[in-house]
């Protein structure tokens, strides 16, 4: 089972969520306050499971209403996914995935470990 981990960082906080294996799976932004980052983690609970997958490395991109994942490529070439929530802001980024098919399971991977996952603060 995964588990969100609140941090503590020069400028804030912020949360990553981890795999069982301990993998970071997904990151969120700087809050200024424990408050938000608690408030951050409970977004990403309720709309990672719920959350289409907007492919934007295809031609053809067919847009999907917030919440979603947006799959990108990076200036690298890599691939990487930010979750949005219903009100389009972003709540949780992926890491860069040299596979398409590795980012796709990174997505999987927060929609099934965010939803019961406990949280840890450092």
């Amino acid at each position: 089972m995964g588990k969100f981990v609140v941090k503590e960082v020069p400028s804030g906080v912020k949360f990553d969520l981890k795999a069982g294996n301990g993998e970071v799976i997904a990151t969120s932004e700087v809050y200024t306050t424990e408050a938000a980052c608690m408030n951050g983690i409970e977004s990403v609970k309720k709309n990672a499971p719920v959350a289409g997958v907007e492919d934007q490395t295809v031609e053809e991109v067919v847009a999907v209403k917030n919440p979603k994942f947006e799959v990108y490529q990076d200036k690298a070439g890599e691939f990487r996914f930010r979750l949005k929530a219903t009100n389009g802001q972003v709540i949780a980024t992926g890491e860069g995935y040299k596979a398409k098919a590795s980012c796709l399971n990174g997505v999987e991977s927060v929609k099934k470990n965010a939803v019961d996952a406990p949280i840890e603060k450092k």
